[in-house]
């Protein structure tokens, strides 16, 4: 099985991950063994939850392989290589930048280099934040912060249980929730981005979920002209961006 782990810190034992978790080391996910007994395990993944953790049962075998030894006691963790934003922390500093809030919503993004592309251009083109879901999406790890060539780092990244409760949020807050969609009704240069924006995309896959869509102000069209009416989730987020940016600068 690929190690999914070939991006992150590994943490092996119930010792290390208690410690890495007291210590505030931010947990992308931890891996429990399936059926695993014991006040122990249950007091580790209670403690991973609380402190916004994914936590996956699996069994031994790929216990071992993921952790790279069979001394793990039943617990293997993948430590974050970023600490993740608060929502209300990134609708708080834009609203205290002067400039109309700017957030990127990624939607299911399961590849890190799209993500990091996606962070990149966020951050090149002033947006105040990006935000992802727990599950179902890449994590922040090493490919997506090369791929965002430094970005990552002076960009704030919120990893959020639910994407539309995430939403009804940054709506309350007074920002409009642009969708980037293929069948989308309104084309992209008729998008009043300069207004307070939250920029939907799409999985790579299945693009904007269902659910997702619902909850769009407007469902977005990026115009093409050839035959292949698709852009890769990246470039779509770009094209969005440098619109907002040039809507914001006229």
């Amino acid at each position: 099985m690929p190690d999914p782990f070939a991006d992150g810190t590994v943490v092996v034992g119930r010792n290390a991950v208690t410690e890495a978790l007291r210590a505030g080391r931010a947990i992308d996910k931890l891996y429990l063994a399936k059926g695993g007994t014991g006040d122990a395990l249950r007091r580790i993944a209670s403690q991973a939850r609380e402190a916004g953790a994914v936590v996956v049962e699996t069994d031994a075998r790929a216990l071992d392989s993921i952790g790279g030894t069979r001394a793990h006691q039943g617990v293997v963790a993948l430590a974050a290589l970023q600490r993740y934003a608060n929502l209300p922390d990134i609708l708080e500093a834009a609203a205290a930048s002067g400039a109309p809030p700017l957030v990127v919503v990624c939607d299911g993004i399961n590849d890190p280099h799209n993500l990091g592309a996606i962070i990149r251009s966020a951050e090149a083109a002033g947006a105040h934040g990006v935000v992802i879901p727990k599950r179902r999406s890449a994590p922040v790890t090493a490919s997506a912060i090369k791929a965002s060539a430094g970005a990552a780092a002076h960009m704030a990244i919120a990893r959020v249980p639910n994407i539309g409760a995430a939403l009804a949020e940054m709506k309350r807050a007074g920002l409009w929730v642009f969708g980037a969609m293929p069948d989308g009704a309104t084309p992209l240069w008729e998008a009043d981005l300069s207004r307070p924006a939250a920029i939907v995309i799409g999985s790579e896959g299945d693009g904007v979920r269902r659910l997702t869509a619902e909850g769009c102000d407007y469902r977005v069209k990026i115009p093409m002209l050839g035959k292949i009416q698709s852009l890769n989730a990246s470039v779509s987020a770009a094209l969005m961006l440098y619109e907002a940016m040039r809507r914001r600068a006229a």
